[in-house]
């Protein structure tokens, strides 16, 4: 039973991930923003994951009620989004994203906890559960292509409203008790951020992420751009999700196989070829494909590893914080930094330009895991 509410929380979270990344800046498109605009209310729903996960995960550190906050957080966010319906102005439309996503993404970091610690030492099974994300984004990112092919961009925010309500319904079926009981007995948390393993691990979440800056905030723009249908669009962003669910399932396979630190190596180096084959082969549909699979390494394979690594490396009553900051530098600072940067370059230099510095930027991360990642759990 608690498997499945666990595993609903992440399929009705990645679903809104599904409606919001891949069409929201198609819908800023249909209000007429300019691609600078939109990269820049793209990256507000990234930039609050800087302070937002920390805020949250001190207090939910320090309080020990993990759902609480994760119900109390679902609530707000649902409130401040409906801000959306008043008016759609830019400096409007800014500020309700502000509000909305320090509220939303409060939610996912802690809830990472929560799992882990239910499975205990059953760490192995996350990637079971994490799976139903996955499966969430796929039927999200397929129908809504789907669906815009036929109506208009005006629909995303009455989805994404409905799915952010699911959301918050499920948060209220994982009991507070899910979350475990939290050892008192380590060493601070200044120690534990001073240790050099530590800081190039959060320096390749911050370097992957930002690589990513071109994917979640232009990619549809960018194939649309080539002729891609609004349907094909959807098809290639649920192909590189579903690519991530092969990897989950055989995580329980790699990770002792394999060990850590190679995989972390072999996603990053992934990553690197994956922006390269989008920036010089957009146009052909065979390569792009092949591309898209990729997305098993540099989200997938990734995010496993380093969920595992920050669970192992921040212990106790950090965990909250652990799960923080690895969100709010990877995917709040990364990806902010990668999606304002890529609508400067769009707009200064190309599209392809963007993808190159992209491929750039991920190259980086792979010379800080060759030289500064050493000394971690393997399995």
């Amino acid at each position: 039973m608690m498997y499945w509410r666990l595993s609903g929380f992440y399929l009705f979270y990645f679903a809104s991930l599904g409606a919001l990344l891949p069409y929201w800046s198609l819908y800023l498109k249909s209000l007429d923003f300019s691609i600078t605009e939109i990269g820049q209310l793209m990256a507000i729903l990234m930039a609050t994951k800087i302070v937002a996960p920390n805020v949250w995960g001190w207090i939910a550190d320090h309080t020990g009620q993990r759902m609480r906050i994760i119900r109390v957080a679902s609530l707000l966010a649902i409130i401040s989004f409906a801000g959306v319906f008043v008016t759609d102005t830019f400096w409007w439309l800014a500020a309700v994203l502000v509000i909305f996503s320090f509220f939303w993404n409060a939610t996912l970091p802690q809830f990472e906890v929560t799992t882990m610690n239910h499975l205990g030492d059953d760490m192995h099974r996350y990637s079971g559960i994490r799976l139903w994300g996955s499966v969430g984004f796929i039927v999200a990112v397929a129908g809504l292509g789907v669906l815009l092919g036929h109506y208009s961009a005006a629909v995303l925010p009455y989805v994404l409203l409905g799915l952010f309500i699911l959301i918050w319904i499920n948060s209220l079926c994982v009991p507070e008790s899910a979350a475990g009981h939290l050892p008192l007995d380590q060493e601070p948390m200044r120690k534990v951020l001073r240790r050099p393993v530590v800081l190039s691990l959060l320096a390749v979440c911050f370097l992957v992420q930002a690589s990513h800056g071109a994917y979640y905030s232009f990619f549809s723009l960018y194939m649309e751009g080539f002729g891609y249908s609004t349907t094909v669009i959807g098809q290639l962003w649920a192909l590189g999700v579903l690519s991530e669910i092969g990897v989950f399932l055989l995580m329980p396979v790699l990770m002792p196989r394999f060990g850590a630190r190679s995989l972390l190596l072999l996603a990053v180096v992934l990553t690197t070829l994956r922006w390269l084959l989008t920036a010089f082969y957009a146009d052909n549909l065979v390569i792009i494909t092949l591309s898209q699979t990729l997305h098993a390494a540099s989200f997938g394979l990734y995010h496993a590893v380093m969920i595992f690594i920050i669970h192992s490396l921040f212990t106790g009553t950090h965990q909250g914080r652990g799960q923080a900051l690895y969100s709010s530098l990877s995917f709040g600072a990364g990806g902010a930094a990668g999606s304002l940067v890529s609508g400067y370059l769009w707009s200064g230099l190309g599209p392809q330009a963007m993808y190159l510095v992209a491929a750039a930027i991920s190259l980086c991360a792979v010379a800080v895991v060759l030289f500064g990642v050493r000394d971690i759990p393997d399995s």
